[in-house]
């Protein structure tokens, strides 16, 4: 009789919920000196054009129905990502996973002209959700490209922005990670030299790297305009203002999120005693609040306030009621919705969206 064989199965153990130390509890663990409170940074969250992408794909939802397809993650934001799939959008990593003659939404940090070809030749429709002050990069990248010089892009290798701007002219440009590489990056001409970068960077790093090439090439050029975004300079400002007195930062965000990132970087740097990066309340550790006085908030470009104050309620729970908004900066730039949906929604009659895509009267 032929001899039975078991193959092993793997179980998995049951996820059992962390019983949350209770404010008593850490209130023993550590006493706090002082008054608790809490140092809440604005600006912060959403920026234009996170909002023009995500309200790109729930227009696209509403007028074309599901499906609607997303190339790579619309915006950095796990909260974001979930809530559009549950409405009927499928995120997918290149064209070629979606159906022929679909619609196809390119994501707020841009795409190369060669994703842009691989949907045409899959007589995809497109509606283009790049942030523009990204759109601005390319634009430059083509330009100084076609003029005969030679781009450093200041970026990280891999980050979905740095693919889509480095795609628009790959012969002329050469990707910088950090102050590191500017050191050793090998350029073919010294006088014909620009350099550009991704928007999310940390200012200071990205100022250093600078100086660095330029101590090297002193004939490096200037973009015309920063290309760090206002939105990620803003937040930066505010929790440098914020670190000095904070015995603990969080920061609300993704951890694929750059910007999100460097505000954890920009705090511990700036005084932080510490920081840590959080996508929801609940991943919040109580044993952070062990004497802390002061704790700082922020969130990145790319989250929504909401989870903001899934947080601050939780901290309100452990006694840190007593909040203090840090405004370092106003923020009123708007950003049309991409072109393709425009006319979808002059088409249907759809008035409901002012620009930016907010709805009117929210």
């Amino acid at each position: 009789m032929p001899t039975s064989t078991t193959v092993p199965v793997s179980v998995p153990m049951p996820q059992i919920p962390r019983r949350r130390r209770s404010p008593e509890e850490v209130a023993a663990a550590a006493p706090v000196e002082g008054p608790k409170r809490v140092l809440l940074a604005a600006p912060r969250g959403y920026c234009a054009g996170v909002d023009r992408a995500v309200i790109a794909v729930e227009k696209a939802l509403e007028h074309y129905g599901a499906p609607v397809y997303v190339r790579k993650e619309i915006v950095h934001n796990r909260h974001v990502v979930s809530e559009l799939e549950a409405r009927g959008a499928v995120f997918v990593e290149e064209t070629d996973e979606v159906p022929e003659g679909e619609l196809v939404v390119f994501s707020a940090h841009g795409v190369s002209p060669a994703v842009v070809q691989s949907a045409d030749d899959r007589n995809l429709r497109t509606i283009d959700a790049t942030c523009p002050l990204v759109t601005k990069v390319h634009r430059e990248a083509v330009r100084f490209a076609k003029a005969g010089n030679e781009i450093l892009l200041i970026g990280h290798t891999g980050h979905e922005e740095v693919e889509g701007t480095y795609g628009e002219a790959p012969e002329a440009t050469t990707i910088v990670n950090d102050p590191a590489e500017a050191r050793t990056v090998q350029v073919k001409d010294p006088d014909k030299l620009i350099w550009l970068s991704q928007t999310t960077l940390s200012v200071d790093e990205t100022m250093e790297t600078v100086k660095i090439l330029r101590e090297r090439f002193p004939n490096l050029q200037d973009p015309p305009s920063d290309d760090i975004c206002y939105a990620t300079s803003n937040r930066q400002a505010a929790i440098k203002k914020i670190a000095p007195q904070a015995d603990l930062v969080i920061v609300v965000g993704s951890a694929n999120s750059s910007n999100s990132v460097r505000l954890v970087e920009v705090a511990l740097e700036y005084g932080a005693k510490a920081g840590h990066r959080v996508d929801f309340a609940n991943e919040v550790d109580e044993s952070w609040f062990e004497g802390v006085a002061t704790v700082g908030v922020t969130s990145g470009a790319s989250v929504p306030d909401i989870l903001v104050q899934d947080v601050l309620k939780l901290l309100a729970d452990y006694g840190y009621a007593d909040q203090e908004e840090i405004v370092t900066a106003e923020e009123d730039i708007l950003f049309s919705l991409p072109k393709e949906l425009r006319a979808k929604l002059k088409e249907s009659g759809d008035s409901s969206a002012r620009p930016g895509g907010r709805v009117k009267n929210d």
